[in-house]
């Protein structure tokens, strides 16, 4: 049997199982309170953990707000590289993840709700993510897969409202549509909808997978 010294805590047994606790509770925290309501002690006890242990791994909110949005934007640009780059299977793609990831959604909202500055948490970390998907973006038009008459930064802007828009917006799609964002029912007929509506993202059919020389060997 092994002695533990009295007001000495057990060493942590799974680090990373830890993390990845304190991660989800985080992300449901921001989610219903955003960043500045968001209260440390709650994202804990959520966690299982007591806030020494959060402020050892993270640093403090903004740290853990930060790893928040660094874990969902690297889950997003791995699923986003192994996408086919055709608007009609991308588009119902992210939807469908949106519809599974309703929190992510709600925690962008609660920032744009409650932050006034003109420079949001680790907004170069951000940019960066972005700029590397305008570049997956501006790759699929040279290779004729999506519509090069458009400037890429408005097609991926008009990409993610279509796709994110119900989820930000679940009362204006039960006025409009009649339905819960949750309805099978909807989500069927909207990954539908986009797929037909991905025909305007496209190049015309003669230039539909052309290849630029400097993509040949």
């Amino acid at each position: 049997m092994v002695m533990k010294a009295k007001g000495v805590a057990a060493p942590e047994r799974n680090p990373q199982r830890t993390r990845e606790r304190i991660l989800s509770a985080a992300l449901k925290e921001f989610a219903a309170k955003g960043f500045h309501g968001a209260r440390v002690d709650t994202i804990a006890r959520r966690a299982r953990i007591n806030k020494r242990m959060l402020y050892h791994y993270f640093g403090d909110k903004e740290g853990l707000f930060k790893a928040v949005l660094r874990r969902k934007i690297a889950e997003r640009q791995s699923w986003a590289e192994s996408l086919s780059g055709d608007p009609a299977d991308t588009l119902p793609f992210w939807f469908e993840a949106a519809c599974h990831d309703a929190d992510w959604v709600r925690m962008l909202e609660w920032e744009a709700l409650q932050d006034g500055e003109p420079r949001v948490i680790d907004e170069k970390e951000r940019i960066s993510a972005v700029t590397r998907g305008l570049e997956r973006l501006r790759q699929r038009q040279e290779r004729g897969l999506v519509s090069s008459e458009f400037d890429p930064r408005h097609l991926m802007l008009a990409m993610r409202s279509l796709t994110m828009f119900p989820v930000a917006f679940p009362q204006l799609t039960r006025l409009i549509t009649g339905r819960s964002i949750f309805d099978p029912k909807f989500q069927k007929e909207r990954a539908e909808f986009l797929r037909r509506f991905a025909i305007a993202f496209r190049p015309p059919a003669g230039q539909r997978g052309k290849i630029h020389s400097k993509d040949q060997p």
